[in-house]
């Protein structure tokens, strides 16, 4: 059975990766301005690719995944 609320909160949590990664994205490509590491990057494109592995309903095509 699944838990509405940790969906909800797993739904809101591929939003913020998905923001922030093509924030960072765009940081480093167009601005030649990175703010994090690549290793902390890449941490955090893991925690979104697991996610939306968990989730396929709520990747985007504008994901950093989808790239």
């Amino acid at each position: 059975m699944s838990d509405g609320t940790s969906e909800s909160a797993e739904a809101q949590r591929i939003a913020e990766l998905q923001e922030e990664l093509n924030r960072h994205i765009y940081l480093y490509h167009e601005q030649d301005n990175p703010e994090i590491s690549d290793e902390e990057y890449d941490a955090l494109f893991a925690e979104l690719q697991e996610l939306e592995a968990r989730h396929p309903e709520l990747a985007t095509g504008d994901s950093p995944t989808q790239r």
